[in-house]
């Protein structure tokens, strides 16, 4: 059986806060979070997806059902959330990182709006991304539910995402409410640039 597990926070649920309350940090991860981890070990139990690591079952979803596209991805997705947040973050990128982002997008300021309007026009649940493309360019997408660019469902937008804003309400709507555009803009005061800087650097190593 398949026994992918919950990954431990680095950091307390109270210590993002006030961007981010405890209250809503140990829902999303101890619950949200876990059942995506429980009902994905469920699904592969028996199948050939059994011993393959997670980004190799995301790179070919398509090859298994709903369950595993549904809770592979809420998985590798919201693992990718907690390793990006901080409570003292780096808070500019550096290095070829935000050189690219300058190509792409002009600013940081630019990129950030970017993000926000990805993760505003998101209807209903989902993700909006920074991923990075096979040329090693960065670029700006969303994904609904708990779909992620790595997937081979995604054509026009597919890559390596190495920044994931969860847009869905569970992971804000106990503070913000149904201001999404609040959150978003809070999101930037816990993400540690470091941390995309260091999957930045992994992604290229893989395109």
């Amino acid at each position: 059986m398949s026994s992918f597990k919950l990954p431990a926070l680095s950091y307390a649920y109270e210590a993002l806060e006030p961007h981010f309350d405890k209250d809503t940090m140990t829902i999303h991860h101890q619950r949200h979070h876990q059942a995506y981890v429980t009902n994905l070990n469920n699904a592969l139990e028996g199948s050939d997806a059994e011993g393959k690591s997670l980004e190799e079952i995301i790179t070919e979803v398509s090859k298994y059902g709903k369950a595993v596209r549904n809770n592979g991805g809420g998985h590798y997705n919201h693992s990718l959330f907690w390793e990006i947040l901080s409570p003292d973050p780096q808070l500019i990128p550096t290095g070829r990182l935000a050189d690219e982002i300058k190509v792409a997008f002009g600013s940081l300021d630019n990129l950030k709006a970017e993000i926000k309007k990805a993760g505003l026009g998101q209807f209903g649940s989902g993700w909006a991304w920074l991923y990075v493309k096979a040329d090693g360019s960065v670029s700006v997408t969303a994904t609904p539910n708990q779909d992620n660019p790595l997937m081979d469902i995604s054509s026009d937008d597919k890559g390596i995402p190495v920044l994931g804003v969860d847009v869905w309400e569970h992971a804000y709507y106990l503070k913000y409410q149904n201001k999404r555009a609040d959150y978003l803009d809070a999101f930037w005061s816990v993400l540690d640039w470091s941390a995309v800087e260091k999957k930045y650097e992994e992604a290229l190593l893989k395109i």
